[in-house]
């Protein structure tokens, strides 16, 4: 019987190493906006339209190729 990890494995790789990097520091960049001006018209923006625009979603999947992208290049380089 294996021994239960827990819900989070470490994967020690690079791209979780980046993933991690990137988002944590979204995080901290909202979070110093917030603390620098609490009426941050970004933040309101966007809690307040409460629905995703078609920018956003072609934006979003364009970035998702290009991540797509640069990952199946590294691994070329790799082989």
């Amino acid at each position: 019987m294996q021994k239960d990890s827990g819900p989070l494995r470490p994967l020690r790789s690079v791209l979780s190493l980046l993933a991690g990097l990137v988002f944590s520091s979204l995080a901290g960049l909202g979070a110093y906006q917030l603390s620098q001006d609490p009426w941050n018209i970004w933040v309101f923006l966007i809690l307040s339209l409460k629905k995703c625009m078609p920018i956003g979603l072609i934006t979003g999947a364009s970035l998702l190729m290009v991540t797509k992208l640069g990952i199946s290049m590294l691994n070329r380089l790799h082989q």
